[in-house]
Formats: C-alpha cells, structure tokens, sequence
C-alpha cells in the first residue's frame, strides 16, 4: 500500500505547469483532486516517475455564465462545489441532478469536476453526462489550446485524446434548447458504489410535442460513454406516448454489447439498460413537457 518512489511538483502557474509536462510527457502524471490516482499509486497500479500537483493553480477552480446561457467550468472546480452551484441547477439542470450519485460527500470534496473526466472512467458519471449535453473540453499546451467534442473526446477505457503534454484546463457546456427536459439514474448495490449501468437523456420537443432531439447515454455498459443513436432515431419526430419510450428501450439494445463482471452479470446489464431507458426517457420528456 505504498507508492512507487516519484519526483513531486507544485506549479503555481498554469504555465510552470505546461512547461512540466512538455518536459517529462508521459513519464508525468497530474495531481488534481487525487481520488483516483493516489489509490492506484498505492496499489502500483499507476507509476509516475513524476507527479504534477496543480491544487496551487488557482485560476484553474470557477463555474462562469456564458452569455449565450452557456457554462464554463474551471477543470480544478471540486466536484461538491458544481453541485451546490445555483447556476448550474439552473443552466445544466442534468449536472445538478448527477454530481449527488458521484462517490460519497467526502469524495466530492476533494475530487474535481475535470480530473474525473480526465480520469475516463467509464463506470463515472461525468463522461457519460458530457456526452449527453454536447460539452466541449478544452485542452492546453505550451503548444496553445484546442477544444474537443466529448464524443471524440473519450477513446476507450481509461483513455482519452489528451496528449501527454496537453492538459485539460476548462469544460463548456451548452445552453440548452427551448423545451428540452433532462434526466439522469443509475443503479448500483449501495449509494455511492459504482454503478452496475446509469444512463443520461436529453429531450427537446418541437411546437407540435414531437421529438425533435434525443439522446440517451449509458455509464457502466461499455469502455467508455455508450450513445444509444437507435434509440434515439425511434423517438424523432414522434409524439412521446408510453408506447413510443418502450419501443426506444427495446431499440436501444442493438447499441450496447456490456460485459459481466463480479458486480453484475452482462444480461442483467442488458436488463437494466432497458429498465433505465424508460425511466429516464420518460422523465425527461415529462421535464420538457413542463
């Protein structure tokens, strides 16, 4: 339960920073929130020769308003901070309505909003909400900065588009359509486990309450966020009845493939998708509605 021996740095820029990074490249990890890299260091899962610690860069830590109703959130924002944030409950209603489940109130204390999106865990529940609000991550190098969409974004288990020198400074979340109603839930053996599938539905309704715009985004049912685009093409254009939700759960299983492991099953994965495509579906098109 120790770590590997580790060169330590505390930049207090964001450009000593940087600078760090493009010197030691992969041979460097950051130290954000530590929630989940100091646990792998201890269990020599992860072993940094050096380690970035950038709690002192400040200016990396704010929830901004956009003026287009839009959000920008600092990577280094704590996780306990976006979810008691008034404007996020108001602009990003499904952040607000997710950061609760994330791990327990001692984690989200210390673990932040852009290390857990760094981090790629596909059993986390900030990917998956990424991809489901169409946010931007915005990323940095002494090289300059680029955004990408959170659907390239995520590559696969653990694995991002983050190059070894780049750094994830910001999020941009979109404001959300007129009539568009949000949902998330998840399932999982005790509050604050991992979840055995969780799911995250966007929904705008046209004048006439048809679907105009879908999205259903699973957590826990592949290597990384899982987009359910049949579930989503079964619901445009149509009114959102009952039965039109159900046929979308049913749709949906032609886009996972989940695996089984000591938590559950890959049929009870399977069964819980479609219980959590309903739900949140539903939920969503209801929010809309009001």
């Amino acid at each position: 339960m120790k770590p590997a021996a580790f060169d330590y740095h505390a930049p207090t820029t964001l450009d000593e920073a940087l600078a760090l990074l493009a010197a030691y490249g992969d041979e460097a990890k950051i130290l954000a929130g530590g929630q989940s890299l100091i646990p792998a260091m201890n269990f020599r899962l992860a072993q940094p020769a050096i380690l970035v610690d950038i709690n002192p860069v400040t200016t990396l830590v704010g929830i901004h308003a956009e003026g287009d109703g839009g959000l920008r959130i600092g990577t280094m924002t704590r996780q306990r901070t976006v979810e008691h944030s008034d404007l996020v409950a108001a602009r990003a209603p499904l952040l607000a309505e997710t950061m609760p489940h994330i791990a327990h109130p001692q984690i989200r204390n210390r673990g932040t909003f852009g290390g857990s999106l760094a981090h790629a865990d596909p059993a986390s529940e900030l990917p998956a909400v990424a991809v489901a609000l169409g946010m931007t991550l915005r990323a940095q190098s002494t090289r300059g900065e680029r955004d990408i969409d959170a659907t390239d974004f995520f590559q696969g288990l653990f694995a991002t588009a983050l190059e070894p020198d780049e750094m994830l400074i910001e999020v941009l979340i979109p404001a959300l359509p007129a009539r568009t109603g949000t949902a998330f839930a998840e399932v999982a053996r005790r509050h604050g486990d991992y979840a055995m599938a969780g799911a995250a539905a966007v929904v705008t309704l046209a004048e006439d309450g048809t679907i105009a715009a879908c999205k259903l985004v699973y957590l826990s049912i592949g290597d990384a966020p899982v987009e359910s685009h049949s579930a989503a093409s079964a619901l445009l254009g149509v009114i959102p009845t009952d039965e039109a939700i159900r046929a979308a759960a049913e749709a949906m299983e032609q886009d996972i493939d989940p695996l089984g492991d000591i938590h559950a099953t890959a049929a009870y994965r399977r069964h819980l998708a479609k219980v959590l495509a309903r739900r949140t579906l539903a939920s969503a098109v209801a929010r809309a509605r009001n």
